[in-house]
């Protein structure tokens, strides 16, 4: 039996595994436990196998890479247009199976083992931050019924626990106390276990020369440049720094027909996380304008002055990342702007 592609579906304990020869007809349909599927292709000559990018899909990769296959990762939005009818294991393998072999198929890049532990503690470290600020809104609409309010941000926290301990029994009963206190508890915990986290990716930042390196351009601090770095791992993927750019979902979403065609808001595709870490600090870069004495491009001034501070800080996020491509993919070193240059 000659196998050229292979469409395996990834799952958690049960895997569809869907062939097709050298014409592209189907020769085999199997259900394989987890524990078959390596040994099952390691009966296999080396072949192309088509993998959806979801949940242990790198780690599969790595795996049927070392029997010497060729993986190829989809994202499953691009794989979905091939499911003909039901949405089954079988029909779902038998979909990546025909997607993987279409000449303008975009694929993913295989992670690395290590690139993967740097974003394990990324995402550790956003899980924590999303669990204290919702623990720390619980703790504000639990206190706002005893009448107790303070101002926005996190900073003002401290403001409601000493409002509490000089609150009297009469306006915070004791049982509604000890609850409130336990919610404090664990703000400070949560706070505790992400300044650990972000510790161990500060000293990953440190050892990493490519990340100080992004680190230097404004708008990028410690944690967006080794996110990046981990994230993008082969810097050669991307063709253009415009290609980057709407790998992160930064580039506008447009609706073209015939001579007519609407450039629209940004298409939010890509890693959100990455997303968010660029506007983040854009938002950061934009805020210094209204400083005084702060020297900064005259582009920058006056886009702030002509567009509105969000679209603004979208676009300098966006032009951050074509800097980011333009130093991964020439292995350069970022030339800040003085204003002599100017001149």
């Amino acid at each position: 039996m000659s196998v050229q592609m292979i469409g395996p579906k990834i799952a958690k304990s049960v895997f569809q595994v869907h062939d097709v020869d050298n014409a592209g007809q189907p020769v085999l349909r199997k259900r394989l436990a987890k524990g078959q599927l390596a040994g099952f292709f390691a009966k296999l000559p080396p072949c192309i196998v088509g993998v959806e990018a979801r949940s242990s899909a790198h780690h599969w990769a790595r795996e049927l890479t070392r029997l010497g296959d060729e993986v190829r990762l989809i994202p499953p939005q691009h794989v979905k247009p091939y499911v003909k009818r039901n949405k089954t294991d079988a029909a779902d393998a038998g979909a990546i199976c025909e997607a993987v072999g279409r000449p303008t198929m975009r694929f993913v890049p295989i992670k690395s083992v290590s690139q993967q532990a740097v974003l394990a503690l990324h995402h550790t470290r956003a899980l924590l931050v999303r669990q204290r600020t919702a623990t720390v809104n619980a703790l504000r609409g639990v206190l706002g019924e005893f009448g107790l309010v303070a101002g926005k941000g996190a900073a003002r926290l401290e403001d409601l626990r000493r409002r509490l301990a000089q609150a009297n029994k009469d306006t915070v009963p004791v049982d509604a106390r000890q609850a409130i206190t336990s919610l404090f508890e664990h703000v400070d915990q949560l706070r505790e276990r992400a300044e650990a986290v972000e510790a161990e990716i500060l000293t990953w930042h440190k050892a990493n020369a490519v990340s100080r390196r992004l680190a230097e351009i404004p708008g990028i601090g410690p944690l967006t440049a080794s996110a990046l770095v981990a994230a993008v791992g082969n810097r050669k993927q991307f063709q253009s720094s415009r290609h980057f750019a709407a790998w992160l979902g930064l580039t506008p979403r447009i609706r073209a027909s015939g001579d007519r065609q609407r450039i629209g808001a940004i298409s939010k595709g890509g890693d959100r996380y990455l997303r968010t870490l660029l506007i983040h600090g854009a938002r950061a870069l934009v805020g210094l304008t209204k400083r005084p004495g702060v020297a900064l491009r005259p582009w920058l001034a006056t886009l702030v002055g002509r567009r509105p501070f969000p679209v603004a800080a979208t676009a300098v996020a966006h032009k951050t990342a074509r800097i980011v491509w333009a130093m991964l993919s020439r292995e350069a070193a970022f030339r800040p702007w003085t204003p002599a240059m100017a001149a």
